[in-house]
């Protein structure tokens, strides 16, 4: 599964986790997330957010 991460102040979206604090529910897909979504921490638009695959899914 991958994780999206914002590349100006580093903050990860993971789809598994969502964003709760930020009315996210567990379970969204970056892709489903609103076309006007911004980072929580620095606002950041969703295009500038970068996918990263996550490793630790490989070790299982």
């Amino acid at each position: 599964m991958a994780i999206y991460v914002c590349p100006l102040c580093g903050y990860e979206y993971d789809p598994q986790n969502g964003d709760p604090e930020n009315g996210i529910p567990e379970g969204t897909e970056f892709e489903d997330l609103p076309e006007d979504f911004v980072c929580p921490l620095c606002g950041a638009a969703k295009e500038e957010f970068e996918k990263q695959d996550n490793d630790e899914d490989d070790d299982r």
